[in-house]
């Protein structure tokens, strides 16, 4: 099995993650990726992956954390210093690109457009307007570019933002991005299959598949060879408990299978296979 989405890098797992590792293989997920949400944890999904076979890092910028940067600018203006880019920030994509040369680099990710209102977050005065979301776009664009340049799989982050992200790939697709990209955590949204039926693209399914009765009727009809499995560790857990872990992957197989009417075994076969051709593994 595969999990093409855990974030192993995260907090919640300080000092667990060689038992998770070896769980989830004891349960048969004899692949992971480990996704990043800034430059520390992509550093940190490096770091993990080299010390495993068959795990895997994405490095990205993700677009609730673009917010950072955000406050940077405006803390630059208000003091009449002007919009000028902060120096962490002239440094941290060409910082990204220098992750993108390692081996167990397989992907850009997670990366996207998030609309989204978080109560809960690290970011002081939170919000989300309309030039936040254009900051995350530009941020969005330039790693799509990556995913391109260094011929790298790309995760798509979407949440409540379906029309600014469609617009940006459609913007800024290429040939090169065809099999390579997942909407991660898909939503059950009609024209978002239909966008990654066209541009054959992949559709993660995750542990919210089994309490969320839209999905469910969602994933039915998305055709196998296009879906791929995940747990999005340590978040939507199919037993709604904290933390979620990869080894339950088995249990997503199993209740897909049971959804589509066929074997679990066919499920983790096609959707191995559909991931290993994902991430050019």
């Amino acid at each position: 099995m595969f999990d093409t989405h855990c974030h192993l890098n995260f907090q919640a797992f300080e000092g667990r993650v060689e038992n998770l590792i070896r769980f989830a293989k004891e349960t048969g997920v004899n692949h992971i990726v480990i996704p990043g949400t800034d430059l520390p944890t992509s550093k940190k999904a490096i770091e993990i992956a080299e010390k495993y076979e068959g795990v895997y890092a994405a490095v990205g910028i993700h677009p609730h954390h673009v917010f950072k940067i955000y406050n940077a600018r405006q803390r630059n203006f208000l003091s009449q210093r002007g919009p000028l880019r902060p120096e962490s920030e002239k440094n941290l994509l060409p910082s990204l690109s220098k992750l993108l040369t390692n081996q167990k680099v397989v992907a850009i990710g997670e990366v996207g457009i998030d609309r989204h209102y978080y109560e809960k977050t690290k970011h002081k005065d939170y919000k989300v307007d309309e030039e936040f979301v254009d900051l995350q776009k530009e941020f969005f664009i330039e790693q799509v570019k990556l995913a391109i340049k260094y011929e790298k799989a790309l995760i798509v982050h979407n949440r409540e933002a379906k029309k600014d992200v469609l617009e940006i790939l459609e913007k800024v697709w290429e040939k090169k991005l065809e099999g390579r990209v997942v909407f991660h955590c898909c939503e059950p949204d009609e024209e978002l299959l239909e966008f990654a039926r066209g541009h054959k693209m992949f559709i993660g399914v995750d542990g919210d598949l089994v309490y969320w009765k839209q999905k469910q009727e969602f994933i039915k009809k998305v055709p196998l060879e296009m879906l791929v499995l995940e747990t999005d560790s340590p978040y939507l857990s199919p037993f709604r408990k904290f933390p979620n872990e990869p080894k339950n992957i088995a249990y997503i197989a199993e209740f897909v299978a049971k959804l589509r009417g066929i074997t679990k075994q066919e499920v983790v076969k096609i959707t191995t296979e559909n991931a290993i051709r994902l991430f050019n593994i």
